[in-house]
């Protein structure tokens, strides 16, 4: 038995297959990516944790460390000093703005009268 395979398509049927290839792509790209963050990040997330054994921290299990010598006489000095740095970071300029024309020079490259065509 011989496969008879027509070589000479039009091109409608050329589009077809572009867009029932192009469609077929995108759409099992979406899927592949899709299933990847459904179960392939949660999966490596696991193999992680596993890797590290590390114990996951809850948030009323960490201890708060109190530092006495920090009071609110240096938080003050501490937002001051920050406030103080911001704002001289913004210089007072004048808010007049000068435009000047450059002088372009006369270049018969670019010049319209002389065209690429010559009409008679």
């Amino acid at each position: 038995m011989i496969l008879y395979v027509d070589l000479n398509m039009d091109q409608i049927s050329e589009g077809y297959v572009i867009l029932i290839t192009g469609l077929f792509i995108v759409f099992s790209s979406l899927v592949t990516l899709s299933l990847l963050f459904k179960y392939g990040i949660p999966f490596m997330l696991y193999i992680y944790k596993i890797i590290t054994k590390r114990k996951d921290k809850k948030i009323k299990d960490i201890a708060l460390e109190v530092d006495e010598d920090f009071t609110g006489e240096v938080v003050a000095a501490i937002s001051t000093a920050i406030h103080m740095y911001l704002n001289e970071q913004h210089d007072k300029e004048n808010p007049i703005l000068t435009i000047k024309q450059a002088k372009k020079s006369y270049s018969p490259w670019s010049s319209k009268i002389y065209g690429t065509h010559n009409r008679l």
